[in-house]
């Protein structure tokens, strides 16, 4: 019954996640489309918002499934690391589409021209609702990546009040630089978040550690564990961002006599003491104090 229940959940936020997606994605074209006949570059600048946010939810939407599938001998840590991947294409794509929206609206400052307000309203009026609805169904799930694209899709229902307020705002005044000004600030917000991101992405993509101060914890609450010495090729890194791999080599300086049992009761503490940061993987050596480590570098912590 267990089972079914799990089973039941996970279909429901695959679910959740594909009616998202393909609303975003149909709606992406239809702005892309009113963008051009309404001659707004401050829609074109959204549209490339949305793209940027249906390729995430695509990814998530394939993440979530492939996800269940199990290691492999190829894939022995499983597929989680997909999901950096997509983050680096989805990255490169706004930085691209966001480049091409400045070329746009930036020669325009000079001479802006008038949108068609009327088309920019309904488009305004249909992109919150449209993005209204798929936050909240997103609100509904409580899993990770409908958390995260929930506030995505939030961010797009605020974005669509602003060209809305443009829109009611030039339909009373006649000044055409308020759409390029707003396409340019759509853009350069787009931009500083997916620089952001696209760094923090490669540095993960590396094998950088994810948390220097999650590392320098794990670090210190293994040296507090008695009868250990040192610690050394102590390697933290992430599958996905979330889901983090730990590597180390532990020294003890057991002084009685070192039986199996003994090894056993160290293991445990050490496992009871990284409990707390419910790591995805850890590898863990133990050595002894005179033992030689075959994997010998100058990384040694005290």
């Amino acid at each position: 019954m267990h089972q079914h229940n799990h089973s039941h959940i996970k279909d429901d936020s695959d679910n959740r996640i594909a009616m998202a997606f393909f609303l975003n994605v149909g709606f992406t074209i239809i702005e892309f489309i009113g963008g051009w006949l309404t001659n707004s570059t401050a829609i074109m600048a959204d549209a490339v918002h949305d793209l940027g946010d249906s390729l995430s939810i695509g990814s998530a939407w394939l993440l979530n499934r492939l996800g269940r599938k199990s290691a492999n001998r190829q894939f022995t840590y499983g597929y989680r690391r997909l999901s950096l991947f997509g983050a680096l294409i989805n990255g490169l794509v706004l930085i691209a589409g966001s480049v091409w929206v400045l070329t746009e609206a930036i020669p325009r400052l000079a001479n802006p021209v008038m949108p068609v307000t009327e088309g920019m309203l309904a488009l305004a009026v249909l992109g919150v609702a449209v993005n209204g609805f798929a936050a909240y169904r997103l609100s509904k799930g409580n899993t990770l990546n409908e958390k995260v694209l929930n506030w995505h899709l939030l961010e797009d229902v605020l974005g669509w009040v602003a060209v809305l307020v443009v829109a009611i705002v030039l339909q009373f005044v006649d000044w055409p630089i308020l759409d390029p000004l707003l396409s340019i600030g759509f853009t350069l917000f787009i931009l500083v978040n997916v620089l952001r991101n696209l760094s923090t992405t490669a540095r993960l993509f590396l094998q950088a550690a994810p948390d220097s101060k999650l590392q320098n914890e794990i670090q210190d609450t293994l040296l507090k564990i008695d009868e250990l010495d040192s610690i050394h090729h102590l390697h933290l890194w992430s599958l996905d961002g979330e889901h983090h791999v730990l590597t180390a080599h532990v020294v003890t300086n057991a002084s009685k006599a070192f039986t199996a049992n003994h090894y056993a009761d160290i293991k445990l503490r050490i496992a009871n003491a990284l409990e707390q940061f419910d790591l995805a993987h850890t590898t863990i050596e133990l050595e002894l104090t005179q033992e030689h480590c075959r994997d010998e570098f100058p990384d040694k912590v005290q």
